[in-house]
């Protein structure tokens, strides 16, 4: 007979720990299980904490665990997030574009982005149809004070305190949740005449035994990488950025706006994001050192900041370098070992995927948890089949931003674009949609992560072309003259939600002080 799983071992905190941790323990709870769930965190290791930016999903991952938005909120210095502002990545000016959360008006059943094709040069593709560039461009909140919990007139996710988020986490874990909490280093793994990891070995002498071991040690990969030596697709040849400057700027005061996208500022060698929370910027410059060096790096950064926020800040601070290698691993689930966050994969912070991808790995794993080791091997094959076509498709789409960027400044812009770089299906896309523009039927799975209406916001806002479509008005009449009817639709809407939305840092004033109503 199969051994049972009856504790589900996780080793290392952060963000990656305590997120896996908390989705888990709520799903084994509402399927009535009884598996222990115990997280073992070395006392000695800071998490690196750059994940400060989330998709919509982390909505749906906190109502899973029971945690009150007002309480997350308040706790985790949190903002609302309602997509991405790129400036300069297709010229190098200071043109810009929006990749906002909402897809586009009437997204289920018609391709906005055929009809808009004929008015392109009288209205952005984002403008036409949605409200949320608009609204982002003032600063405004997704919502009213008066709008219940996790609701919304916009699609939103957060901009949050990556630190905080975690302490949030460890404790709902331990208190609400009955996560067993261990502060230990792990020094030795010890293995049953299977292969199998049956326990760890701390510094204190301790055995921690279990039957299914969840690596998120990070960068390290204690146990996949280092103990079970599996293999690391090195993408480097693709995504070029390998090295991070960051650094928290202070507010210069209370009253001070606070963005409501991710800005994401093009440079020679790469590219600087600056994330607002109420009480302080999280800013940092990630690039190629093959492109260029640090110190270089730091002078770009700097001036950045100069610019931003204040001269004598931008001279005395002091930017946490941080180095990665962009890949991923060859599997993520290997005997009774499964990977997420930094230990299964990292790529540059463009789209900040790597939070939900944390999210998704922690729900697949709970709602797919094997009940002994024979079903183990089954979930392990599906879940590797899965996580490997999410990340091919994360590199896809971060991939896509370059290619479609005009810059000739720097070899580091030119290379980009060089066709030994771009992987074979986004090749085969970009071909495809220069004749027709995305929609549904392109996504090769159910599940992808990047929906058809990402891939339109990119490509039209760096002015991709999809072949001649002014003759839609005689190919479909019928559709045409909906889109006429929803063109105008968002224009109203638009008007209306900027006279009504509160600013994002107001809404999150109000929400300090009398928290948001609960369904």
């Amino acid at each position: 007979m199969a051994e049972a799983i009856q504790t589900v071992v996780i080793v290392g905190g952060g963000s990656a720990g305590w997120l896996t941790a908390g989705i888990l323990a709520a799903e084994l709870r509402r399927g009535g299980s009884s598996m222990r769930v115990c997280l073992v965190e070395s006392p000695d290791v800071s998490p690196i904490g750059v994940g400060e930016g989330t998709w919509p999903t982390m909505r749906s991952s906190l109502i899973r665990m029971g945690i009150s938005e007002t309480d997350f909120l308040k706790a985790c210095d949190a903002s609302f997030k309602q997509g991405t502002h790129f400036v300069g990545w297709l010229k190098g000016g200071t043109e810009s574009y929006y990749h906002p959360f909402t897809p586009p008006r009437g997204f289920s059943d018609i391709n906005l982005a055929r009809h808009w094709q004929a008015v392109r040069g009288q209205v952005s593709f984002c403008d036409a149809v949605s409200p949320q560039a608009k609204v982002c461009e003032q600063a405004l909140g997704p919502k009213q004070i008066v709008t219940p919990e996790y609701a919304s007139n916009l699609n939103y996710g957060y901009h949050l305190d990556a630190g905080k988020f975690a302490g949030l986490l460890q404790k709902h874990c331990v208190e609400a949740l009955g996560v067993e909490h261990l502060l230990e280093n792990v020094e030795s793994i010890e293995t049953n005449e299977t292969g199998d990891i049956c326990a760890l070995h701390t510094s204190s002498s301790r055995r921690i035994p279990g039957e299914l071991f969840v690596d998120c040690t990070g960068m390290r990969s204690l146990l996949l990488g280092k103990h079970y030596q599996v293999g690391f697709k090195d993408m480097s040849g693709v995504l070029f950025n390998d090295s991070a400057l960051a650094v928290q700027v202070p507010r210069s005061d209370d009253s001070e706006p606070v963005a409501a996208a991710t800005v994401s500022t093009a440079q020679e060698a790469g590219w600087i994001w600056d994330i607002g929370l109420p009480t302080r910027r999280g800013t940092g410059y990630t690039y190629s050192s093959k492109y260029t060096d640090d110190d270089q790096a730091e002078r770009i950064l700097r001036a950045y900041l100069a610019k931003t926020s204040n001269k004598d800040f931008s001279e005395s601070c002091t930017p946490r370098k941080i180095s990665f290698r962009p890949g991923y691993r060859e599997k993520f689930w290997h005997r009774n070992c499964v990977a997420i966050g930094l230990s299964a994969g990292f790529v540059e912070p463009l789209e900040a995927s790597a939070l939900v991808m944390i999210e998704l790995s922690a729900k697949m794993l709970g709602e797919l948890m094997p009940p002994d080791r024979r079903v183990m091997d089954i979930v392990a094959g599906r879940f590797n089949a899965r996580f490997g076509g999410h990340w091919e498709r994360i590199i896809e789409f971060l991939k896509l931003h370059y290619v479609l960027s005009e810059r000739n400044d720097s070899a580091y812009w030119r290379d980009h674009r060089e066709a030994a770089s771009i992987p074979s299906r986004l090749r085969d896309s970009l071909v495809l949609w220069g004749h027709h523009c995305p929609w549904h039927g392109d996504q090769a799975q159910v599940d992808e992560l990047f929906s058809t209406a990402s891939y339109q916001y990119v490509l039209y806002g760096m002015d991709f072309h999809s072949g001649d479509q002014r003759s839609q008005m005689e190919i479909d009449p019928e559709a045409s003259k909906r889109a006429q009817t929803l063109f105008k639709e968002n224009a109203l809407e638009t008007q209306k939600m900027l006279a009504g939305l509160p600013a994002n840092r107001e809404l999150i004033e109000k929400i300090n002080r009398y928290g948001l109503s609960r369904v």
